[in-house]
């Protein structure tokens, strides 16, 4: 017996089309609250169904968990009891202490499948990160794409693997004792097979977004939007096992009710990790730069658990670049980068001249804990948006990557790796998409190239997203990991890893307990964390670094460290050195 629901509250009838059975088509019974059901006794686990709203055509399932026809086929009904778990003596992983990796299933091998990730597995083990993050895994138009127009957001990409692939692969990460975090889109949906007006008030023009029509979280008919939402983000943690979520801009969720849809998710997912007895996390993207964000519900935060840290990455990134165009306009020096480290977001108040106005607040160092802001020094927005898809490596030499990784990997916050940054990958990650419609592939393709020449690109240098061969050249080289500078920039990463976990210092997510000492035209700096430093020569010569705690041995460097003191460390042009704690002096009694 199998029980078919789905929410219509505006349609006069509703069918459920039943292509294998006999008769096909059987009318719905109206429920409450705006539901429809219908009790089907020989339907079960792969049998295909639509339904037919007021004589519409046969349209999928808003809460599809499987579209192995793609966004505009039919839904396949799936039982989550058929799967049988192995890893069922997994007990989670917890964000804080632990090291992201962000991963594209599709441009992770050469198979584009979840399958064919599980076979470089055990490479992620051996980097020695806790969590694989993966970009969004949701039905979306054709075969490959980033996975941000997704327009099932209940059913996994069928290319990838269907939802079977996606459970074997969260049992292996599990079994090798890595988590699995899901990015997840709630903000919008894709501009090709959203089918959600036909059954309700979804999308709500009383705000717009830069998709259009804002998903309806506070007009008229919300209540079930929002559980369409927060009861999607339960079944990912307790259908398919996975850690954490990582939330899609989360500032387009427009949302003027008393209790914001962002609290009402994270404290359902608490409840949740109560009840399976295992850690559950929530990781917010958000733009706000304010640290309600993730402060708990019962001190007046919104309760989620974390939020990406860009403010980092664009002190970072212009400090080793040069870079300074667009939002990177208000970084670049090293006092930001203290700022930062210090204080967590560059505008706290400050004004913002990408923005022409001030922007966030600050943040309470006594009381917000640095695990809660993660950052990196690449991921996929901060490459694959760049006009060519150039990771920074193509910018920088191995010294200053190694210098990257270190500022990235010892910082107070919960650092994460793209896929293939740990190799220096040379691979470019590029914009690509798949759809099918010519003029909405050609809106794409015009839209990104009159976006780059705007920045003085020539449109024949910005790759076609379209073109297959755009994601082909986005597929990481697995071959390089091995050889050459590709090799050393691997072991370098490897050695900071095991250097965080081993030095408590270093997971510390005590912000009073970092502080940093610099001279801006000298181009040096000191991180200290606690009593480990960090002792950076971003300058063109060998030079004196003064440290402001006696130096204890030398953790780990880029380059050899040339003298040491009781008040500096000579280093390279270039490079970094990890100082652990002086040994106790010993007083005669």
């Amino acid at each position: 017996m199998t029980t078919f629901s789905v929410w219509a509250p505006g349609a006069a009838t509703v069918e459920i089309d039943l292509p294998t059975r006999s008769p096909a088509r059987r009318g719905m019974e109206r429920a409450e609250g705006g539901w429809w059901r219908l009790e089907v006794p020989d339907a079960g686990h792969g049998d295909d169904y639509a339904y037919v709203v007021d004589g519409s055509d046969p349209t999928p399932d808003p809460r599809s968990r499987w579209q192995p026809e793609g966004v505009h086929g039919p839904s396949r009904w799936y039982d989550h009891s058929a799967y049988a778990w192995r890893s069922t003596g997994w007990r989670g992983v917890a964000l804080p202490g632990a090291v992201l990796y962000e991963m594209h299933v599709g441009t992770f091998t050469a198979g584009g499948t979840f399958d064919a990730a599980v076979e470089r597995l055990d490479h992620l083990v051996d980097l020695g990160v806790d969590a694989v993050e993966v970009m969004p895994v949701a039905a979306f138009p054709g075969r490959h794409g980033w996975g941000y127009d997704g327009v099932h957001l209940w059913a996994v990409h069928e290319p990838y693997g269907g939802p079977d692939a996606f459970k074997r692969f969260v049992d292996e990460c599990h079994l090798r004792g890595l988590g699995v975090v899901l990015d997840v889109v709630y903000n919008h949906l894709g501009p090709s097979g959203n089918y959600l007006p036909r059954f309700g008030p979804y999308f709500t023009d009383k705000h717009h977004t830069p998709w259009g029509s804002a998903v309806n979280l506070d007009d008229e008919g919300s209540d079930e939007v929002r559980r369409w939402i927060v009861e999607n983000a339960l079944s990912w943690f307790r259908d398919y096992h996975v850690d954490g979520l990582r939330l899609d801009a989360v500032h387009a969720l427009v949302d003027e009710r008393a209790v914001h849809v962002l609290e009402e998710l994270s404290s359902d997912v608490d409840a949740l990790a109560a009840a399976l007895d295992r850690p559950l996390f929530l990781v917010a993207e958000s733009d706000l730069n304010d640290a309600a964000m993730v402060t708990p519900r019962e001190a007046g935060g919104l309760g989620v658990h974390a939020q990406w840290l860009d403010d980092y990455h664009h002190a970072l990134h212009t400090l080793l670049t040069g870079e300074r165009q667009g939002y990177y306009d208000d970084f670049g020096s090293i006092a930001l980068l203290a700022q930062c480290l210090e204080r967590v977001f560059r505008h706290d108040g400050a004004y913002s001249t990408f923005r022409g106005r001030v922007h966030g607040r600050p943040v309470d160092t006594t009381r917000t804990q640095a695990w809660r802001f993660v950052t990196y020094l690449q991921d996929h927005d901060q490459i694959g948006n760049r006009a060519v898809g150039d990771r920074i490596g193509a910018t920088l030499g191995t010294d200053l990557l190694k210098v990257g990784a270190a500022l990235v990997l010892t910082a107070p916050f919960t650092p994460m790796l793209f896929m293939g940054e740990e190799w220096a990958a040379s691979t470019p990650w590029q914009y690509f998409t798949d759809h099918q419609e010519p003029e909405l592939a050609e809106a794409v393709r015009q839209g990104r190239r009159r976006e780059f020449a705007s920045h003085g690109w020539a449109e024949e240098d910005v790759p076609d997203p379209q073109d297959p061969a755009t994601v082909e050249r986005s597929r990481l080289d697995w071959s390089e990991a091995g050889t050459g500078e590709h090799a050393e920039v691997l072991q370098w990463h490897r050695a900071l890893i095991r250097l965080r976990r081993a030095t408590p210092d270093l997971t510390d997510p005590r912000l009073t307990r970092t502080s940093v000492a610099f001279d801006e035209e000298a181009r040096w700096l000191v991180v200290r964390r606690g009593a480990t430093q960090v002792a950076v020569n971003l300058g063109e010569d060998e030079q004196d670094v003064p440290l402001g705690l006696v130096p204890g041995p030398v953790l780990l460097a880029s380059a050899p460290v040339a003298r040491e003191s009781a008040h500096a460390v000579r280093l390279a042009p270039r490079s970094v050195a990890v100082l652990g704690a002086a040994p106790p002096r010993w007083v005669p009694a």
